[in-house]
């Protein structure tokens, strides 16, 4: 069986720091939330397995039907470039936060749990 090729653009998009600080500060405080944005911005490129994500993080899987995921495998399937993730790393518990990209991973991960996210995690 063919894999479906998924495409990345090189960096995050501008607004996805945004994004990742507002989803941050629903667990921490707002400075730190901002603090956190500013950090991965400034990240290096990584990559991690989508399954090895999702262990980390401890999320549930969205399947098919949810619109956001949906949207997602739509743009894989148009060969369009998906935003890298945005991944915050809790020093104290080692859980792994998906700032940003969580409909973009379960996406991806429908297609194959074994390929490679371009990501930036502090």
């Amino acid at each position: 069986m063919e894999r479906t090729q998924i495409k990345w653009l090189s960096e995050p998009q501008k607004h996805d720091y945004p994004a990742a600080a507002s989803y941050l500060s629903l667990t921490l405080d707002r400075p730190t939330a901002k603090k956190v944005a500013e950090k991965l911005e400034q990240a290096e490129m990584s990559e991690f397995a989508a399954k090895d994500i999702f262990r980390a993080s401890e999320l549930p899987l969205l399947g098919v039907g949810n619109s956001h995921v949906d949207k997602d495998r739509a743009r894989i399937i148009r060969e369009e470039k998906l935003s890298p993730l945005l991944l915050f790393r809790d020093s104290h518990t080692g859980k792994v936060t998906i700032a940003d990209g969580y409909h973009r991973l379960c996406a991806v991960y429908s297609f194959d749990e074994d390929a490679l996210i371009p990501c930036k995690i502090v």
